[in-house]
Protein backbone atom coordinates (compact mmCIF):
# COMPACT_ATOMS: atom_id res chain seq x y z
CA UNK A 1 0.00 0.00 0.00
CA UNK A 2 1.32 3.44 -0.93
CA UNK A 3 2.45 5.76 2.05
CA UNK A 4 -0.31 8.61 2.12
CA UNK A 5 2.46 11.27 2.55
CA UNK A 6 4.03 10.28 -0.58
CA UNK A 7 4.23 12.48 -3.80
CA UNK A 8 2.64 11.33 -6.48
CA UNK A 9 4.45 10.15 -9.48
CA UNK A 10 3.59 12.09 -12.46
CA UNK A 11 1.47 10.13 -15.37
CA UNK A 12 3.00 9.38 -18.56
CA UNK A 13 1.42 11.95 -20.99
CA UNK A 14 -0.31 10.06 -23.87
CA UNK A 15 -0.44 6.43 -22.03
CA UNK A 16 -4.27 5.76 -22.54
CA UNK A 17 -3.92 2.71 -19.98
CA UNK A 18 -1.95 4.45 -17.46
CA UNK A 19 -3.41 5.11 -13.56
CA UNK A 20 -4.78 8.48 -12.41
CA UNK A 21 -4.66 10.19 -9.54
CA UNK A 22 -7.41 10.27 -7.07
CA UNK A 23 -7.11 12.25 -3.98
CA UNK A 24 -9.13 11.08 -0.82
CA UNK A 25 -9.51 13.60 1.52
CA UNK A 26 -10.66 12.11 5.59
CA UNK A 27 -9.71 13.16 8.63
CA UNK A 28 -9.83 10.06 9.94
CA UNK A 29 -7.49 7.23 9.03
CA UNK A 30 -9.72 4.36 9.13
CA UNK A 31 -12.24 5.70 7.18
CA UNK A 32 -9.14 6.51 4.55
CA UNK A 33 -7.84 2.91 5.06
CA UNK A 34 -11.59 1.87 3.76
CA UNK A 35 -11.09 4.13 0.50
CA UNK A 36 -8.05 2.37 -0.35
CA UNK A 37 -9.55 -1.08 0.31
CA UNK A 38 -12.18 -0.46 -1.77
CA UNK A 39 -10.57 1.21 -4.71
CA UNK A 40 -7.47 -0.60 -4.55
CA UNK A 41 -8.57 -2.94 -7.28
CA UNK A 42 -9.14 -0.22 -9.58
CA UNK A 43 -5.37 0.11 -10.09
CA UNK A 44 -5.40 4.02 -10.26
CA UNK A 45 -3.13 6.20 -7.64
CA UNK A 46 -4.56 6.18 -4.27
CA UNK A 47 -3.58 9.79 -2.68
CA UNK A 48 -4.45 10.36 1.07
CA UNK A 49 -4.80 14.19 2.36
CA UNK A 50 -6.07 13.90 6.12
CA UNK A 51 -7.40 18.03 6.10
CA UNK A 52 -8.78 20.28 3.50
CA UNK A 53 -5.30 22.23 3.81
CA UNK A 54 -3.66 19.15 2.92
CA UNK A 55 -5.77 18.30 0.14
CA UNK A 56 -5.19 21.92 -1.16
CA UNK A 57 -1.44 21.06 -1.16
CA UNK A 58 -1.80 18.05 -2.88
CA UNK A 59 -3.94 19.84 -5.61
CA UNK A 60 -1.34 22.24 -6.14
CA UNK A 61 1.51 19.32 -6.51
CA UNK A 62 -0.47 17.08 -9.21
CA UNK A 63 -3.70 16.84 -11.17
CA UNK A 64 -6.04 14.39 -9.76
CA UNK A 65 -9.26 13.06 -11.80
CA UNK A 66 -11.67 12.58 -8.89
CA UNK A 67 -11.62 14.20 -5.08
CA UNK A 68 -13.44 11.79 -2.26
CA UNK A 69 -14.15 14.79 0.15
CA UNK A 70 -14.83 14.11 3.53
CA UNK A 71 -17.68 16.46 4.65
CA UNK A 72 -17.63 16.59 8.26
CA UNK A 73 -13.91 17.84 8.71
CA UNK A 74 -12.33 19.96 11.78
CA UNK A 75 -11.04 23.41 10.93
CA UNK A 76 -12.11 23.58 7.10
CA UNK A 77 -15.13 21.42 6.26
CA UNK A 78 -15.47 19.61 2.91
CA UNK A 79 -17.90 22.18 1.60
CA UNK A 80 -14.99 25.07 2.23
CA UNK A 81 -12.43 22.70 0.72
CA UNK A 82 -14.30 22.21 -2.39
CA UNK A 83 -14.98 25.98 -2.54
CA UNK A 84 -11.59 26.82 -2.58
CA UNK A 85 -11.04 23.87 -4.67
CA UNK A 86 -13.31 25.58 -7.49
CA UNK A 87 -12.11 28.75 -7.07
CA UNK A 88 -8.77 27.76 -8.73
CA UNK A 89 -9.25 27.33 -12.80
CA UNK A 90 -6.70 24.48 -12.79
CA UNK A 91 -9.39 22.46 -10.26
CA UNK A 92 -13.01 24.03 -11.26
CA UNK A 93 -14.10 20.86 -13.31
CA UNK A 94 -12.43 18.62 -11.12
CA UNK A 95 -15.29 16.08 -9.99
CA UNK A 96 -15.67 15.61 -6.40
CA UNK A 97 -17.73 13.20 -4.00
CA UNK A 98 -19.12 14.04 -0.64
CA UNK A 99 -18.59 11.57 1.85
CA UNK A 100 -21.11 12.03 4.86
CA UNK A 101 -21.86 9.76 7.91
CA UNK A 102 -24.75 11.73 8.57
CA UNK A 103 -27.99 12.35 6.22
CA UNK A 104 -27.93 15.53 4.35
CA UNK A 105 -30.50 17.78 3.77
CA UNK A 106 -31.76 18.93 0.33
CA UNK A 107 -30.06 22.36 0.87
CA UNK A 108 -26.92 20.93 2.03
CA UNK A 109 -26.89 18.67 -1.46
CA UNK A 110 -27.62 22.14 -3.18
CA UNK A 111 -25.04 23.74 -1.54
CA UNK A 112 -22.58 20.62 -2.89
CA UNK A 113 -23.82 20.61 -6.23
CA UNK A 114 -23.36 24.48 -6.28
CA UNK A 115 -19.44 23.77 -4.80
CA UNK A 116 -19.15 21.37 -7.73
CA UNK A 117 -20.19 17.92 -6.49
CA UNK A 118 -20.85 15.47 -8.49
CA UNK A 119 -22.47 13.53 -6.09
CA UNK A 120 -22.74 11.85 -2.37
CA UNK A 121 -21.95 9.11 -0.60
CA UNK A 122 -23.17 8.05 3.10
CA UNK A 123 -21.24 6.20 5.27
CA UNK A 124 -21.43 3.17 6.05
CA UNK A 125 -19.54 3.38 2.55
CA UNK A 126 -20.86 0.70 0.33
CA UNK A 127 -18.16 -0.68 -1.97
CA UNK A 128 -19.70 -1.23 -5.03
CA UNK A 129 -21.66 1.52 -5.19
CA UNK A 130 -17.89 3.64 -4.29
CA UNK A 131 -16.13 1.77 -6.71
CA UNK A 132 -18.32 2.41 -9.91
CA UNK A 133 -18.58 6.29 -9.05
CA UNK A 134 -15.08 6.46 -8.98
CA UNK A 135 -13.89 3.63 -11.76
CA UNK A 136 -16.13 6.05 -14.21
CA UNK A 137 -15.13 9.00 -13.28
CA UNK A 138 -11.42 7.72 -13.53
CA UNK A 139 -12.49 6.73 -16.72
CA UNK A 140 -13.67 10.08 -17.86
CA UNK A 141 -10.48 11.47 -16.76
CA UNK A 142 -8.80 9.02 -18.56
CA UNK A 143 -10.55 9.76 -21.88
CA UNK A 144 -10.50 13.35 -21.50
CA UNK A 145 -6.84 13.20 -21.40
CA UNK A 146 -5.97 10.64 -24.00
CA UNK A 147 -8.56 13.04 -25.96
CA UNK A 148 -6.05 16.25 -24.81
CA UNK A 149 -3.07 14.21 -26.03
CA UNK A 150 -4.81 13.43 -29.36
CA UNK A 151 -5.62 17.48 -29.97
CA UNK A 152 -1.71 18.14 -29.07
CA UNK A 153 -0.74 15.73 -31.10
CA UNK A 154 -2.95 17.32 -33.94
CA UNK A 155 -2.39 21.08 -32.79
CA UNK A 156 1.78 19.78 -33.15
CA UNK A 157 1.17 17.86 -36.66
CA UNK A 158 -1.59 21.08 -37.95
CA UNK A 159 1.47 23.35 -36.57
CA UNK A 160 4.00 21.39 -38.69
CA UNK A 161 1.90 20.95 -41.43
CA UNK A 162 1.51 24.53 -41.43
CA UNK A 163 5.43 25.16 -41.42
CA UNK A 164 5.48 22.39 -44.26
CA UNK A 165 3.25 23.99 -46.08
CA UNK A 166 4.58 27.27 -45.66
CA UNK A 167 8.39 26.48 -46.34
CA UNK A 168 6.23 24.35 -49.83
CA UNK A 169 4.76 27.35 -50.48
CA UNK A 170 7.61 29.73 -49.84
CA UNK A 171 9.53 28.02 -52.32
CA UNK A 172 7.09 27.80 -54.60
CA UNK A 173 6.26 31.37 -54.51
CA UNK A 174 10.38 31.56 -54.90
CA UNK A 175 10.07 29.28 -58.03
CA UNK A 176 7.49 30.97 -59.43
CA UNK A 177 9.48 34.44 -58.86
CA UNK A 178 12.66 32.90 -60.16
CA UNK A 179 10.56 31.63 -63.40
CA UNK A 180 8.66 35.06 -64.19
CA UNK A 181 11.97 36.62 -63.91
CA UNK A 182 13.49 34.19 -66.06
CA UNK A 183 10.18 34.57 -68.18
CA UNK A 184 10.24 38.00 -68.41
CA UNK A 185 14.03 38.04 -69.41
CA UNK A 186 12.70 35.57 -72.35
CA UNK A 187 9.76 38.18 -73.23
CA UNK A 188 11.90 40.90 -73.06
CA UNK A 189 14.60 38.45 -75.57
CA UNK A 190 11.54 37.83 -77.51
CA UNK A 191 10.01 41.13 -77.87
CA UNK A 192 13.87 41.87 -79.26
CA UNK A 193 13.60 39.13 -81.67
CA UNK A 194 10.33 39.79 -82.70
CA UNK A 195 11.54 43.36 -83.83
CA UNK A 196 14.37 42.26 -84.99
CA UNK A 197 12.48 39.51 -86.99
CA UNK A 198 9.86 42.30 -88.04
CA UNK A 199 12.52 44.59 -89.54
CA UNK A 200 14.26 41.63 -91.48
CA UNK A 201 10.66 40.84 -93.36
CA UNK A 202 10.30 44.77 -93.59
CA UNK A 203 13.64 44.58 -95.18
CA UNK A 204 12.83 41.23 -97.56
CA UNK A 205 9.16 43.08 -98.31
CA UNK A 206 11.14 46.28 -99.46
CA UNK A 207 13.71 43.98 -101.25
CA UNK A 208 11.23 42.23 -102.90
CA UNK A 209 9.16 45.31 -103.78
CA UNK A 210 12.11 46.88 -104.79
CA UNK A 211 13.35 43.82 -107.30
CA UNK A 212 9.96 44.35 -108.90
CA UNK A 213 10.44 47.42 -109.16
CA UNK A 214 13.87 46.77 -110.41
CA UNK A 215 11.62 44.34 -112.87
CA UNK A 216 9.40 46.84 -114.37
CA UNK A 217 11.99 49.99 -114.65
CA UNK A 218 14.36 47.43 -116.52
CA UNK A 219 12.01 46.03 -118.95
CA UNK A 220 10.59 49.79 -119.47
CA UNK A 221 14.35 51.00 -119.83
CA UNK A 222 14.79 48.19 -122.40
CA UNK A 223 11.76 48.94 -124.69
CA UNK A 224 13.65 52.45 -125.49
CA UNK A 225 16.59 50.54 -127.97
CA UNK A 226 13.99 47.90 -129.20
CA UNK A 227 12.00 50.83 -130.14
CA UNK A 228 14.52 51.90 -133.19
CA UNK A 229 14.89 48.54 -133.94
CA UNK A 230 11.80 47.19 -134.61
CA UNK A 231 11.44 50.71 -136.33
CA UNK A 232 14.05 49.53 -138.23
CA UNK A 233 13.09 46.31 -139.28
CA UNK A 234 9.56 47.57 -140.08
CA UNK A 235 11.14 49.91 -142.75
CA UNK A 236 13.10 47.53 -144.13
CA UNK A 237 10.23 45.24 -144.40
CA UNK A 238 8.47 47.68 -146.42
CA UNK A 239 11.66 48.42 -148.64
CA UNK A 240 11.94 44.97 -149.69
CA UNK A 241 9.18 45.05 -151.91
CA UNK A 242 9.85 41.60 -153.71
CA UNK A 243 9.20 39.52 -150.50
CA UNK A 244 10.50 39.23 -147.16
CA UNK A 245 14.19 37.51 -146.97
CA UNK A 246 15.12 35.18 -144.18
CA UNK A 247 17.71 37.33 -142.47
CA UNK A 248 14.74 39.53 -142.00
CA UNK A 249 12.50 36.81 -140.96
CA UNK A 250 15.35 36.10 -138.15
CA UNK A 251 15.86 39.42 -136.82
CA UNK A 252 12.41 40.15 -136.57
CA UNK A 253 11.69 36.52 -134.89
CA UNK A 254 14.71 37.59 -132.03
CA UNK A 255 13.28 41.10 -131.61
CA UNK A 256 9.48 39.60 -130.92
CA UNK A 257 11.63 36.96 -128.57
CA UNK A 258 13.22 39.50 -126.76
CA UNK A 259 10.01 41.71 -126.91
CA UNK A 260 8.43 38.76 -125.16
CA UNK A 261 11.07 38.32 -122.22
CA UNK A 262 10.19 41.68 -121.34
CA UNK A 263 6.06 41.30 -121.06
CA UNK A 264 7.32 37.81 -119.16
CA UNK A 265 9.70 40.51 -116.92
CA UNK A 266 6.85 42.94 -116.44
CA UNK A 267 4.04 39.87 -115.92
CA UNK A 268 5.79 39.32 -113.06
CA UNK A 269 6.41 42.09 -111.52
CA UNK A 270 2.45 42.70 -111.54
CA UNK A 271 1.76 39.08 -110.53
CA UNK A 272 3.95 39.41 -107.72
CA UNK A 273 2.40 43.12 -106.58
CA UNK A 274 -1.07 42.32 -107.07
CA UNK A 275 -1.48 44.62 -110.32
CA UNK A 276 -2.25 41.76 -112.79
CA UNK A 277 -5.99 42.50 -113.96
CA UNK A 278 -7.57 40.30 -115.92
CA UNK A 279 -10.39 42.00 -118.97
CA UNK A 280 -12.91 38.78 -118.85
CA UNK A 281 -15.08 38.01 -121.48
CA UNK A 282 -17.20 34.86 -122.81
CA UNK A 283 -14.98 33.43 -124.94
CA UNK A 284 -14.31 30.02 -126.56
CA UNK A 285 -11.66 28.02 -125.58
CA UNK A 286 -11.24 26.81 -129.23
CA UNK A 287 -10.45 30.43 -130.38
CA UNK A 288 -8.32 30.74 -127.00
CA UNK A 289 -6.25 27.47 -128.40
CA UNK A 290 -5.83 28.51 -131.98
CA UNK A 291 -4.44 32.00 -131.00
CA UNK A 292 -1.99 30.09 -128.29
CA UNK A 293 -0.65 27.58 -131.48
CA UNK A 294 -0.67 30.89 -133.77
CA UNK A 295 2.03 32.50 -130.92
CA UNK A 296 3.63 29.24 -130.49
CA UNK A 297 4.22 28.49 -134.24
CA UNK A 298 7.09 29.94 -134.56
CA UNK A 299 9.24 27.78 -132.21
CA UNK A 300 7.34 25.05 -133.16
CA UNK A 301 8.31 25.66 -136.52
CA UNK A 302 11.58 26.47 -135.53
CA UNK A 303 12.47 23.05 -133.83
CA UNK A 304 10.44 20.99 -136.28
CA UNK A 305 7.85 19.85 -133.46
CA UNK A 306 4.63 18.04 -134.77
CA UNK A 307 2.01 19.59 -133.42
CA UNK A 308 -1.31 17.38 -132.87
CA UNK A 309 -4.30 18.97 -131.09
CA UNK A 310 -7.77 17.59 -130.29
CA UNK A 311 -10.57 19.29 -129.24
CA UNK A 312 -13.95 18.30 -127.67
CA UNK A 313 -17.13 18.06 -130.43
CA UNK A 314 -18.56 20.61 -128.42
CA UNK A 315 -17.66 23.82 -128.16
CA UNK A 316 -16.25 24.68 -124.24
CA UNK A 317 -17.41 28.00 -123.23
CA UNK A 318 -15.10 30.14 -120.98
CA UNK A 319 -15.69 33.45 -118.65
CA UNK A 320 -11.88 34.37 -119.12
CA UNK A 321 -9.68 36.78 -120.05
CA UNK A 322 -8.93 35.57 -123.69
CA UNK A 323 -5.28 37.58 -124.37
CA UNK A 324 -4.13 35.92 -120.67
CA UNK A 325 -5.55 32.15 -121.21
CA UNK A 326 -3.99 32.01 -124.72
CA UNK A 327 -0.61 33.40 -123.08
CA UNK A 328 -0.89 30.51 -120.83
CA UNK A 329 -0.95 27.91 -123.52
CA UNK A 330 1.44 29.34 -125.79
CA UNK A 331 4.21 29.74 -122.87
CA UNK A 332 3.46 25.88 -122.10
CA UNK A 333 3.65 25.11 -126.14
CA UNK A 334 7.18 26.73 -125.95
CA UNK A 335 8.18 25.33 -122.54
CA UNK A 336 7.46 21.63 -124.84
CA UNK A 337 9.26 22.90 -127.79
CA UNK A 338 12.38 24.23 -126.04
CA UNK A 339 12.56 21.24 -123.79
CA UNK A 340 12.60 18.45 -126.34
CA UNK A 341 14.75 17.30 -129.54
CA UNK A 342 14.18 18.95 -132.55
CA UNK A 343 10.89 16.81 -134.60
CA UNK A 344 9.23 15.31 -131.38
CA UNK A 345 5.78 15.66 -131.33
CA UNK A 346 3.71 17.69 -128.91
CA UNK A 347 0.34 16.94 -128.48
CA UNK A 348 -2.61 19.43 -127.20
CA UNK A 349 -5.48 17.77 -125.91
CA UNK A 350 -8.43 19.74 -124.21
CA UNK A 351 -11.24 17.49 -122.14
CA UNK A 352 -13.92 17.99 -120.57
CA UNK A 353 -13.76 16.96 -116.79
CA UNK A 354 -16.44 17.16 -114.07
CA UNK A 355 -18.11 18.75 -112.51
CA UNK A 356 -17.98 21.63 -114.41
CA UNK A 357 -14.41 22.03 -115.56
CA UNK A 358 -12.70 21.13 -118.71
CA UNK A 359 -8.39 20.33 -118.79
CA UNK A 360 -5.93 21.39 -121.38
CA UNK A 361 -2.99 18.61 -121.86
CA UNK A 362 0.09 19.98 -123.36
CA UNK A 363 2.64 16.60 -124.00
CA UNK A 364 5.95 16.24 -124.72
CA UNK A 365 8.33 14.02 -125.16
CA UNK A 366 10.61 15.99 -124.09
CA UNK A 367 13.98 15.57 -121.50
CA UNK A 368 11.50 14.78 -118.66
CA UNK A 369 11.47 16.06 -115.22
CA UNK A 370 13.05 14.36 -111.94
CA UNK A 371 10.35 14.19 -108.86
CA UNK A 372 13.00 17.42 -107.00
CA UNK A 373 12.37 18.97 -110.49
CA UNK A 374 8.76 18.38 -110.74
CA UNK A 375 8.47 20.41 -107.46
CA UNK A 376 10.32 23.52 -108.13
CA UNK A 377 9.31 23.56 -112.09
CA UNK A 378 6.77 26.54 -111.53
CA UNK A 379 9.42 28.25 -109.11
CA UNK A 380 10.12 31.65 -110.59
CA UNK A 381 13.56 32.06 -112.48
CA UNK A 382 14.07 28.22 -112.07
CA UNK A 383 15.54 26.11 -115.23
CA UNK A 384 16.27 22.79 -115.70
CA UNK A 385 20.25 22.03 -115.77
CA UNK A 386 20.52 20.53 -118.78
CA UNK A 387 22.58 19.38 -121.53
CA UNK A 388 19.94 20.16 -124.20
CA UNK A 389 20.95 22.90 -126.30
CA UNK A 390 18.33 25.71 -125.70
CA UNK A 391 19.55 28.66 -127.73
CA UNK A 392 15.73 30.42 -126.84
CA UNK A 393 16.03 28.99 -123.01
CA UNK A 394 14.34 31.98 -121.45
CA UNK A 395 14.34 33.70 -118.32
CA UNK A 396 13.03 30.72 -116.28
CA UNK A 397 9.59 32.65 -115.55
CA UNK A 398 6.74 31.61 -118.03
CA UNK A 399 5.49 28.94 -116.25
CA UNK A 400 5.54 30.84 -113.12
CA UNK A 401 3.44 33.20 -115.03
CA UNK A 402 1.29 29.96 -116.69
CA UNK A 403 0.89 28.95 -112.36
CA UNK A 404 -0.62 32.51 -111.23
CA UNK A 405 -2.35 33.46 -114.24
CA UNK A 406 -4.42 29.59 -114.02
CA UNK A 407 -5.13 30.80 -110.30
CA UNK A 408 -6.04 34.42 -111.15
CA UNK A 409 -8.69 32.68 -113.27
CA UNK A 410 -9.66 30.09 -110.16
CA UNK A 411 -8.15 27.31 -111.99
CA UNK A 412 -4.84 24.86 -111.10
CA UNK A 413 -1.92 23.55 -113.37
CA UNK A 414 -0.24 20.49 -112.45
CA UNK A 415 2.70 18.51 -114.46
CA UNK A 416 3.66 14.64 -114.29
CA UNK A 417 6.48 13.05 -115.88
CA UNK A 418 8.08 9.63 -115.97
CA UNK A 419 11.28 10.61 -115.09
CA UNK A 420 14.46 12.23 -116.94
CA UNK A 421 14.03 11.12 -120.72
CA UNK A 422 10.56 10.58 -120.56
CA UNK A 423 8.61 13.18 -121.53
CA UNK A 424 6.11 15.75 -119.65
CA UNK A 425 2.62 16.45 -119.24
CA UNK A 426 1.08 19.95 -118.23
CA UNK A 427 -2.07 20.05 -117.02
CA UNK A 428 -4.47 23.36 -117.11
CA UNK A 429 -8.01 22.33 -115.41
CA UNK A 430 -10.33 25.44 -115.39
CA UNK A 431 -13.54 26.08 -114.51
CA UNK A 432 -16.15 26.12 -117.43
CA UNK A 433 -18.69 28.93 -118.87
CA UNK A 434 -22.12 26.61 -119.14
CA UNK A 435 -25.23 29.00 -119.83
CA UNK A 436 -22.63 31.53 -121.00
CA UNK A 437 -24.07 33.11 -124.56
CA UNK A 438 -21.55 34.09 -126.96
CA UNK A 439 -21.75 38.10 -127.72
CA UNK A 440 -22.67 38.64 -131.50
CA UNK A 441 -19.75 39.73 -133.15
CA UNK A 442 -20.56 43.21 -134.27
CA UNK A 443 -21.57 44.14 -138.07
CA UNK A 444 -18.59 45.13 -140.41
CA UNK A 445 -18.76 48.95 -141.47
CA UNK A 446 -18.49 49.09 -145.43
CA UNK A 447 -18.29 53.07 -145.14
CA UNK A 448 -15.43 52.85 -143.01
CA UNK A 449 -12.59 53.34 -145.48
CA UNK A 450 -9.40 54.62 -143.97
CA UNK A 451 -8.38 57.93 -145.70
CA UNK A 452 -5.32 57.69 -148.02
CA UNK A 453 -4.33 61.23 -147.88
CA UNK A 454 -1.42 61.55 -146.13
CA UNK A 455 -1.16 63.76 -142.58
CA UNK A 456 1.43 65.57 -140.98
CA UNK A 457 3.02 64.22 -138.13
CA UNK A 458 5.18 65.21 -135.29
CA UNK A 459 7.87 63.15 -133.41
CA UNK A 460 9.10 64.30 -130.40
CA UNK A 461 11.61 61.56 -128.72
CA UNK A 462 15.09 62.39 -126.68
CA UNK A 463 16.42 59.33 -127.94
CA UNK A 464 17.62 60.46 -131.57
CA UNK A 465 17.18 56.91 -133.04
CA UNK A 466 13.71 56.06 -131.78
CA UNK A 467 12.74 59.35 -133.03
CA UNK A 468 14.64 58.95 -136.75
CA UNK A 469 13.17 55.19 -137.04
CA UNK A 470 9.84 56.43 -136.08
CA UNK A 471 9.75 59.24 -138.91
CA UNK A 472 11.38 57.27 -141.65
CA UNK A 473 8.39 54.72 -141.27
CA UNK A 474 5.93 56.98 -140.90
CA UNK A 475 7.74 59.08 -143.87
CA UNK A 476 7.96 55.44 -145.88
CA UNK A 477 3.66 55.39 -144.98
CA UNK A 478 3.54 58.03 -147.47
CA UNK A 479 3.29 60.94 -144.60
CA UNK A 480 4.67 64.42 -144.17
CA UNK A 481 7.38 64.07 -140.50
CA UNK A 482 9.06 66.37 -138.44
CA UNK A 483 11.46 64.88 -135.86
CA UNK A 484 12.06 66.62 -132.82
CA UNK A 485 14.84 65.53 -130.25
CA UNK A 486 14.46 68.68 -127.39
CA UNK A 487 10.98 68.73 -125.40
CA UNK A 488 10.92 72.43 -125.04
CA UNK A 489 10.97 73.26 -128.77
CA UNK A 490 7.78 71.47 -129.13
CA UNK A 491 5.42 74.49 -129.46
CA UNK A 492 7.89 76.33 -131.40
CA UNK A 493 7.64 73.28 -134.05
CA UNK A 494 4.39 72.89 -134.46
CA UNK A 495 3.67 76.47 -134.09
CA UNK A 496 6.11 75.81 -137.42
CA UNK A 497 5.08 72.38 -138.90
CA UNK A 498 1.20 72.25 -138.39
CA UNK A 499 1.06 68.68 -137.33
CA UNK A 500 -2.14 66.37 -137.41
CA UNK A 501 -0.53 63.67 -135.44
CA UNK A 502 2.05 64.09 -132.86
CA UNK A 503 3.96 60.86 -131.09
CA UNK A 504 5.09 61.97 -128.41
CA UNK A 505 7.58 60.35 -126.04
CA UNK A 506 6.50 60.40 -122.28
CA UNK A 507 9.93 59.83 -120.74
CA UNK A 508 11.88 62.77 -121.55
CA UNK A 509 14.74 64.44 -118.94
CA UNK A 510 14.00 67.62 -117.91
CA UNK A 511 10.38 68.16 -119.52
CA UNK A 512 8.62 64.87 -119.81
CA UNK A 513 5.82 64.32 -122.51
CA UNK A 514 2.92 64.93 -119.43
CA UNK A 515 4.26 68.43 -119.46
CA UNK A 516 4.47 68.82 -123.01
CA UNK A 517 0.75 67.21 -123.63
CA UNK A 518 -0.65 69.47 -120.93
CA UNK A 519 1.24 72.72 -122.34
CA UNK A 520 -0.31 71.95 -126.25
CA UNK A 521 -3.51 71.20 -125.00
CA UNK A 522 -4.00 74.73 -123.63
CA UNK A 523 -2.48 76.72 -126.47
CA UNK A 524 -4.78 77.78 -129.05
CA UNK A 525 -6.17 75.33 -131.24
CA UNK A 526 -4.76 72.60 -129.00
CA UNK A 527 -7.67 70.58 -128.99
CA UNK A 528 -7.49 70.39 -132.49
CA UNK A 529 -4.17 68.10 -132.30
CA UNK A 530 -4.05 64.39 -132.28
CA UNK A 531 -1.39 63.12 -129.32
CA UNK A 532 -0.05 59.92 -128.89
CA UNK A 533 2.10 58.87 -125.83
CA UNK A 534 5.05 56.76 -126.62
CA UNK A 535 6.49 55.41 -123.61
CA UNK A 536 7.76 51.60 -122.11
CA UNK A 537 4.72 51.47 -119.42
CA UNK A 538 1.36 50.32 -120.60
CA UNK A 539 -0.58 49.55 -117.39
CA UNK A 540 -3.83 50.64 -116.93
CA UNK A 541 -2.70 53.03 -114.49
CA UNK A 542 -0.40 54.10 -117.08
CA UNK A 543 -2.79 54.67 -119.96
CA UNK A 544 -5.57 56.79 -117.16
CA UNK A 545 -2.22 58.99 -116.83
CA UNK A 546 -1.71 59.61 -120.30
CA UNK A 547 -5.57 60.59 -120.91
CA UNK A 548 -5.37 62.70 -117.77
CA UNK A 549 -2.66 64.74 -119.24
CA UNK A 550 -4.39 64.82 -122.88
CA UNK A 551 -3.71 62.22 -124.82
CA UNK A 552 -5.26 60.69 -127.31
CA UNK A 553 -3.55 57.37 -128.01
CA UNK A 554 -0.99 55.16 -125.88
CA UNK A 555 1.65 53.12 -127.55
CA UNK A 556 3.69 50.97 -125.51
CA UNK A 557 7.66 50.25 -127.14
CA UNK A 558 8.49 49.17 -129.43
CA UNK A 559 5.22 50.39 -131.24
CA UNK A 560 4.12 47.99 -133.76
CA UNK A 561 3.69 48.33 -137.56
CA UNK A 562 0.01 47.97 -137.54
CA UNK A 563 -0.53 50.59 -135.10
CA UNK A 564 1.18 53.53 -136.64
CA UNK A 565 -0.46 52.53 -140.13
CA UNK A 566 -3.84 53.06 -138.41
CA UNK A 567 -3.09 56.15 -136.41
CA UNK A 568 -1.28 57.57 -139.27
CA UNK A 569 -4.44 56.92 -141.35
CA UNK A 570 -6.53 58.47 -138.62
CA UNK A 571 -8.98 55.23 -138.59
CA UNK A 572 -11.39 55.67 -135.04
CA UNK A 573 -9.58 56.20 -132.08
CA UNK A 574 -8.46 53.19 -130.17
CA UNK A 575 -10.61 52.02 -126.90
CA UNK A 576 -10.25 53.65 -124.23
CA UNK A 577 -9.31 52.39 -120.62
CA UNK A 578 -12.52 52.61 -119.78
CA UNK A 579 -14.13 50.12 -122.55
CA UNK A 580 -15.20 46.85 -121.88
CA UNK A 581 -13.56 46.16 -124.87
CA UNK A 582 -9.83 47.64 -124.44
CA UNK A 583 -7.29 45.06 -123.80
CA UNK A 584 -3.89 45.90 -122.28
CA UNK A 585 -1.10 45.95 -124.21
CA UNK A 586 2.00 43.98 -123.59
Amino acid sequence: MPNSTRDPEPTPPGVGDAPVNVLLVDDQPGRLLTYRAILEPLGERLVDASSGTEALKRLMEDEFAVILLDVNMPGMDGFETASLIHQHPRFEKTPIIFVTAVNVTDMDRLRGYKLGAVDYVLVPVIPEILRSKVEVLSELFRKRRELQHVNAELAAYNQSLVAERSRELEQFNESLRQANTELAARNAELRVEVAQRAKAEQRLRDADARKDEFLATLAHELRNPLAPLQNALAIRRLAQEGGVDGLQELMERQLALLVRMLDDLLDVARVTRGKMLLRRCVVLLDEVVRNAIDTAQPLLSQFGHELSVHLPEQPVTLYADPARLAQVFANLLNNAAKYSEPGKPITLEVKWQPPGEVSVQVIDQGIGLSPQDAQTVFDPFRQLDTAVDRTHGGLGIGLTLVQRLVSLHGGRVAVASGGPGQGATFTVVLPCGDGLVLPEPPAPDAGAEPASAPVRVLVVDDNRDAADTLATLIRILGHDVSQLYDPYAVEQEVDRFAPDLVFLDVGMPGRSGFDVARALRERPGGDALSLVAVTGWGQPEDRRRSMEAGFDEHLVKPPELDAVRRLCRRQEPLPHPNDPTYEESP
